[in-house]
């Protein structure tokens, strides 16, 4: 099993500096990179604090520029926002300038309160018919010339300059839960990203389970990776859990505002909201999130990942980004390169520890 990184710059409060926040992403990125990470992963939203990321090349460009050998990926460009010629362009930009490291994730977008601000206040659900025509589109640009007259982009006969520096194109990653997205993605040759949230293992289960359905419905396919995702944090002291399980409570609060449009958002910042007056209030109870997230000792984690590894997950996506203190997360991240990585066959750890 291999590894991954998502790592946002968040800002919980107006009194963190953006230059610290800024500084503290390339460090993790570059720790990430030094210890074996396969790939970091950045996101794309717009006017929220909690996860900064207007454009997301740019920001991967600077990773790149700072790193050596891990690959950068998006988690995940939100069709409806963009146009395919210039998606197409700024995609092969980045994975000429990286040196061919782009991992090209795409999606239907998450927050209706974004979609009200940046498509004209489409409904988040029409999101998937936006990805849907777009992929397509995206790999002939990426070829060469291709007209398009499609239900929402047309344009005449037209390339992608440059072209991606891998050939055909760069590795595709598609965030899928339903099974018709396990299947359209399996069907366009695509990597799925899966999150189970803060529910139990039992999630990652069904995923896989419809992953494995989709399989089952196209054998001459060949098998993608099948990648999970989940906050994440190792401590040394058990004693400590409640520290990090109160950083999800409190941006899990901002996420459900955003996600269900709950509360107001001043300046950037989400409301918080009261998580006992929510339907799904029980994902939030404090010994479940212990039990379910990638939480504990490294010896506690690596019995969880263990789990993981053995249903077949081929990359865990260790999520550092939920408002916990950059001086944690750092040293979070550090416990687990050394002490938990080295557990796993295929995880590059020991290798990147001697290369050092």
């Amino acid at each position: 099993m291999k590894f991954s990184l998502a790592i946002n710059m968040e800002r919980m409060d107006p009194a963190i500096d953006m230059k610290d926040v800024a500084r503290h992403t390339l460090e993790m990125v570059q720790m990430a990179d030094q210890g074996g990470f396969e790939i970091a992963w950045a996101a794309e939203h717009h006017a929220i604090e909690m996860t900064i990321a207007p454009a997301p090349f740019p920001l991967l460009t600077w990773w790149a520029a700072h790193t050596d050998n891990i690959h950068l990926g998006t988690a995940i460009v939100q069709a409806p926002y963009w146009h395919p010629v210039k998606l197409a362009g700024e995609a092969a930009m980045f994975d000429l300038l990286s040196g061919g490291r782009l991992e090209f994730g795409i999606g239907r977008g998450a927050y209706q309160r974004e979609f009200n601000r940046m498509a004209g206040g489409l409904k988040q659900q029409v999101g998937v018919a936006y990805m849907q025509e777009m992929l397509p589109v995206l790999k002939q640009l990426w070829a060469g010339d291709y007209e398009h007259d499609g239900e929402f982009w047309a344009f005449p006969p037209t390339t992608s300059c440059p072209k991606p520096l891998q050939d055909p194109h760069p590795p595709i990653w598609v965030a899928a839960r339903d099974p018709g997205t396990f299947d359209w993605a399996l069907a366009n040759g695509c990597n799925i990203m899966t999150w189970a949230l803060s529910r139990p293992f039992s999630e990652v289960e069904t995923y896989m389970g419809r992953f494995e359905d989709a399989l089952a419905k196209a054998p001459d396919v060949k098998r993608p990776t099948f990648l999970t995702m989940r906050y994440a944090a190792v401590y040394e002291d058990a004693g400590h859990w409640e520290r990090y399980v109160n950083a999800v409570r409190h941006q899990s609060a901002q996420f459900e505002n955003l996600f269900k449009e709950l509360g107001e958002v001043t300046n950037g910042f989400p409301e918080v909201i009261d998580l006992a007056s929510l339907d799904n209030r029980a994902e939030y109870d404090p010994q479940m999130l212990r039990e379910n997230l990638m939480f504990g000792t490294p010896d506690e984690v690596i019995a969880k990942l263990k789990a993981y590894e053995a249903l077949g997950v081929d990359n865990f996506l260790y999520c550092a980004s939920y408002g916990l203190p950059m001086e944690d997360q750092q040293k979070s991240l550090r416990l687990f390169i050394d002490e938990v990585m080295p557990a796993f066959e295929g995880s590059n750890a020991r290798e990147a520890v001697a290369a050092e």
